[in-house]
């Protein structure tokens, strides 16, 4: 068992006062720098030296307008790179019109964690079991870079890479997670395996979107956390349903396809094996909550 540091290491810390100077500071240092949100991963990995010890710390509370949560005329939520888990959480708007995030946020850690935690941290540490992102891949959302250079948009379904990376850049900056609104008559969920109700990752996380028009599907979005290298959609799953009249057979079907999504690994939390179950067991029901009517067992 390794050694648990509980002093920090020595880094040199930064807190600059607006974005440009925080751009100007990555774009100087690059790799040499990592940046510190609410800390909540950042904070532990360094005591435990899970990382590479970097030069440079910037904390980025000392900017201001970066703890946004706005619901834009667009129809869509705009979540800043500050904006805490709680926040999400506590969100009569994100509970309205964007319920798996809700749900994904008021599954995460503690109350002091998600205090402090950001919803946009969570997905940078790209651990394969966030929970915020199965969530935000059901809901097609997307993320907004920037650089001295200009802006770009990520789509969330091209943002993972693998194990704890991203496609930011060493001189990027994450500056809003975009989500569009569910779509009217739209419905969504998360679902989370884990062994405690609180204070553990997840085993198995579950996203799915389904739309239902004239009695068939017309769309449907189904995400898979913890069971393999990264979060992943279920497409051909989703392909099973879309276009057609939803039967309990039907979704038996589309949940043992997001079976061949997953590549998890085994570990003391749990088996492979296991872990492919229960995503047949959380598909199912995730997808028998988005699609099947209170009331109609048919």
């Amino acid at each position: 068992m390794g050694t648990f540091y509980r002093r920090l290491p020595k880094f040199e810390y930064l807190r600059p006062k607006t974005l440009d100077e925080a751009l100007s500071l990555l774009k100087q240092h690059g790799e040499a720098v990592r940046l510190l949100a609410g800390g909540t991963d950042l904070i532990p990995q360094l005591k435990g030296r899970e990382m590479t010890i970097p030069r440079y710390v910037i904390d980025l509370k000392g900017i201001p307008g970066l703890t946004t949560l706005a619901y834009t005329k667009k129809r869509e939520l705009s979540i800043g790179p500050l904006t805490t888990i709680s926040a999400i959480e506590d969100s009569e708007t994100v509970r309205t019109h964007f319920s798996p995030l809700a749900q994904a946020a008021a599954s995460m850690a503690s109350p002091q964690v998600r205090n402090r935690g950001t919803f946009a941290g969570n997905i940078c540490s790209a651990v394969p079991s966030a929970d915020s992102a199965p969530a935000l891949l059901s809901l097609n959302a997307a993320v907004k870079l920037k650089s001295l250079k200009g802006e770009r948009v990520v789509s969330m379904d091209d943002f993972f890479t693998g194990p704890r990376t991203t496609v930011i850049r060493p001189d990027e900056i994450l500056l809003a997670i975009t989500v569009p609104e569910m779509a009217p008559g739209g419905k969504g969920v998360y679902l989370k395996l884990s062994p405690r109700k609180a204070m553990d990752l997840a085993v198995v996380g579950v996203a799915a979107f389904g739309l239902m028009e004239g009695g068939v599907c017309k769309d449907v979005r189904i995400a898979l956390g913890a069971v393999a290298p990264t979060p992943v959609r279920a497409p051909m799953a989703e392909a099973l349903l879309r276009g057609q009249k939803i039967t309990p057979g039907l979704i038996d079907e589309a949940a043992k396809n997001a079976i061949t999504q997953c590549n998890p690994i085994d570990d003391h939390r749990a088996s492979a094996e296991y872990r492919c179950d229960m995503v047949f067991a959380m598909t199912r029901r995730a997808l028998q909550q988005v699609f099947v009517q209170e009331g109609d067992q048919s």
